[in-house]
């Protein structure tokens, strides 16, 4: 993010030093977890209370200027990335996320085979595997929870 002042500004927000230290944390970071983050804020600003760090990262995530990915039995992670409908790798073993382009095509890049009148705009999509060092520390692969039985809806 080059200019969080103005990006804030853009959004009706006020421009605060906590505001400013958390945005630096989530750009330098991505997809750090709201703890990171807070250690990240606290380099900056020197002091500021997990509570403060979540409310601010609500109230950005409220706006759109960052996003919130959660992925399951994970602690949320947050990037500013926003606005493209990129997707996201996710390690089994040690959690490390990265960027994944869309799938195909502009978004939603996954056409659903039955919208069943919703209007779709956006998917979101994490793919869970293990990374590199993960597979060469010979980390065992077993998915975290079992896979829910395949429906047709018809």
């Amino acid at each position: 993010m080059r200019d969080p002042e103005s990006t804030l500004r853009q959004h009706h927000l006020p421009v605060t030093a906590q505001r400013l230290a958390v945005l630096w944390a989530v750009s330098h970071h991505p997809h750090a977890t709201a703890d990171e983050i807070t250690v990240g804020a606290r380099a900056l600003l020197g002091t500021i209370s997990r509570q403060s760090v979540y409310n601010v990262l609500n109230v950005l995530t409220d706006k759109g200027i960052i996003r919130r990915i959660q992925p399951a039995d994970s602690p949320a992670r947050y990037e500013d990335r926003v606005g493209d409908n990129h997707h996201h790798l996710v390690c089994r073993a040690c959690g490390q996320t990265e960027d994944v382009c869309c799938a195909v095509g502009g978004a939603p890049c996954l056409e659903a085979h039955d919208d069943h009148g919703f209007k779709i705009d956006e998917a979101e999509v994490i793919y869970w595997g293990l990374c590199p060092s993960c597979q060469r520390a010979g980390v065992s692969a077993a998915p975290a929870r079992p896979l829910p039985p395949h429906h047709h809806h018809d």
